[in-house]
């Protein structure tokens, strides 16, 4: 049996990624760290009764990191997937960027994988063994207009993802990075009709990516088959980038 964390439970990837783990591994047991919205994340704890567990995250404070953390090893004794894929953007123009909403959008998708990251590494060290998937984002390498704060953020999610690997390889944990580019998920859905031709215009393969093919990646990153990858970035964005 494994554990998984997945953060940013009820998102589309999230949503997809704990479907996906539950579907290919019967014994696996998936926790979704989730704030406010529950509805999805509630729909696959429902579809998988006793083997999916949903737990309140705000994933900018490290206690509420401790507190997850402590219920699932209560309950499993162990952790040995964790997903940071919790995330948010609010764009603005650097010159009328307010400081808080600067510092909001690092905490969200950095500090977070921080936290994250501190917690689990420590039980993956007395297993021997773990494997942590950071979601960060196209915006990393090519970011668009008014993104300054988010694309910081997930290029030191890259960068982070590429130090903590040389850390724990003796240790037994891979610690990879998976960059999404424009997926079929809620964020995208959001878009108006001109904006979503526009992002169209850019894929190559003109067409959006769905949230399963992201999961698919991440599962296997997760897998034995996979043991010797580690610090790699992974694109997932129909040849963007």
């Amino acid at each position: 049996m494994r554990s998984i964390f997945i953060t940013g439970g009820n998102g589309g990837l999230g949503v997809a990624m704990a479907r996906r783990f539950l579907e290919s591994h019967p014994d696996d047991r998936v926790w979704l760290g989730v704030r406010t919205n529950r509805s999805e994340a509630e729909s696959v704890a429902v579809d998988h009764v006793g083997r999916c567990g949903l737990l309140e995250l705000d994933v900018t404070r490290g206690s509420d990191w401790q507190a997850a953390a402590r219920t699932i090893l209560d309950d499993c004794g162990r952790i040995d997937v964790l997903v940071n894929n919790a995330g948010a953007h609010e764009d603005h123009l650097l010159a009328t960027m307010p400081e808080e909403v600067w510092h909001e959008v690092i905490k969200t998708n950095l500090d977070s994988v921080f936290y994250g990251c501190r917690t689990v590494v420590s039980q993956m060290t007395r297993q021997g063994h773990g494997r942590i998937i950071n979601i960060a984002s196209m915006s990393a390498l090519q970011p668009a207009v008014g993104q300054s704060n988010y694309a910081a953020a997930k290029a030191g999610v890259v960068m982070l993802t590429r130090s903590l690997a040389k850390e724990t390889a003796q240790a037994g944990i891979t610690v990879n990075v998976v960059l999404p580019g424009y997926i079929e998920t809620g964020m995208l859905a959001a878009m108006d009709g001109e904006a979503r031709s526009a992002a169209l215009e850019r894929v190559p393969m003109r067409r959006f990516g769905r949230p399963e093919e992201v999961a698919a990646a991440v599962v296997f990153l997760a897998s034995g088959e996979a043991a010797y990858i580690t610090g790699a970035s992974l694109k997932i964005d129909g040849g963007v980038y």
